[in-house]
């Protein structure tokens, strides 16, 4: 944790010092506060408590520099009451922006995101997932990067480089959600260089008709850790990887289809791949609401030997959209192993806003597994429901 917070502290004073440097023309104060009780149904499995309150914020500071350049600065903290790897500082953003004819570039510390899929990201490759914020690996760490776009009528080339690799964040021993070994933070490297190894990412995108079209390529530190037991302690091992991407979406009416698809080469080798469609049920039984159908099939070639979910799974949703001044929505989710018919999860994502200023959320997540052999057997226990105020300013 001093660490981090050393690195974050370190990259704010940086920041700050650049942007008073140039002394900037206007600046924008914006973010949220969010209180936050996850409530679990049942002890886990090694004692853990049932309830953990925990309070976020997350300050965006935007400075227009000139015509053709800005910065925005967004920092990240969690307090968290029974788990101190969860209480943690990052920096989600600290990114400078220019932009010239054709061309964009950005510089400095942002987040990247790739993919089309409602259940799994397979070619979203850039950031490092930070797991103790959410379960389904939505929240992003900070990449540092330098990232140029190309945006001509030919289509949209983006080009990284990436020259420092972001641990993956996981509970300590008294947080849920972890196997029953916690993984320790002392991390394992197949590079020399560890962390500083420099890798690279692209990614061509294009629109053909009513088809978005994706390609794209990573080289470097694969974001997916292995994991070893080496003297009793969890350690991730993170190897090198070369990964090739294609995420493609297409509008046909009221139907949208998605596909991601990726072959890795890494410590091993496999093909991954997601695959379905949302349907869409526009004022449903006559009233202003419109109801989504989703349907995915989850695929991995390495089977009951991958190292994430999804292997052979499928994924049934409904997403309800009221479409009311206040944004409410609703989404029901179930992933089903197709390998276990005793494995599978469950989720319930519902919000709305109370006011300009305050909205809610609720998140919550059941776990059914009766396979030691499968990766999600630790959550067993873990099935919990989540609350969350936020206020926005």
């Amino acid at each position: 944790m001093s660490t981090l917070i050393n690195y974050a502290g370190q990259i704010v004073a940086s920041s700050l010092l650049t942007i008073i440097a140039i002394q900037c023309h206007a600046v924008e104060v914006s973010g949220q506060v969010n209180l936050e009780q996850r409530q679990f149904f049942s002890h886990g499995a090694q004692g853990q408590d049932k309830g953990q309150t925990s309070v976020v914020i997350e300050p965006q500071l935007y400075w227009t520099l000139d015509e053709r350049s800005d910065f925005t600065l967004t920092p990240f903290y969690r307090l968290d009451s029974i788990d101190e790897e969860r209480s943690h500082i990052d920096v989600r953003e600290a990114l400078y922006l220019t932009y010239w004819d054709d061309y964009e570039l950005r510089a400095g510390i942002g987040k990247v995101f790739w993919g089309v899929t409602e259940s799994q990201h397979l070619v979203d490759v850039v950031n490092q997932t930070d797991a103790i914020e959410s379960v389904d690996g939505e929240d992003k760490l900070g990449q540092p990067m330098l990232h140029l776009t190309s945006l001509t009528e030919y289509g949209t080339l983006d080009a990284l480089v990436l020259p420092w690799f972001r641990e993956r964040t996981f509970a300590g021993v008294d947080g849920r959600l972890r196997p029953t070994i916690p993984v320790s933070r002392s991390a394992l490297y197949q590079s020399s260089r560890q962390e500083k190894h420099i890798d690279f990412a692209l990614r061509y995108s294009k629109m053909i008709d009513d088809w978005d079209v994706g390609l794209s390529y990573f080289q470097g530190t694969n974001r997916d850790p292995y994991y070893r037991l080496v003297g009793g302690e969890l350690k991730p091992y993170y190897a090198l990887a070369k990964q090739a991407g294609l995420d493609v979406q297409g509008i046909m009416g009221d139907w949208l289809w998605k596909l991601e698809s990726i072959y890795r080469d890494s410590e091993d080798h496999h093909v991954g791949l997601v695959s379905g469609f949302e349907y869409t049920l526009i004022g449903v039984m006559g009233s202003v609401w419109d109801l989504g159908l989703i349907g995915e099939y989850l695929y991995d070639s390495r089977g009951n030997n991958a190292q994430t979910i999804g292997q052979n799974d499928v994924f049934a949703g409904l997403r309800l959209a009221f479409n009311d001044v206040d944004s409410s929505e609703v989404l029901l989710g179930v992933t089903q192993d197709l390998d276990n018919r005793d494995v599978y999860n469950a989720k319930i994502e519902a919000s709305s806003r109370l006011s300009n200023h305050l909205s809610w959320n609720v998140n919550a997540w059941l776990f059914e597994n009766e396979s030691p052999n499968d990766l999600l057997y630790f959550a067993r226990r873990d099935d919990f429901i989540e609350l969350s105020l936020e206020y926005y300013f």
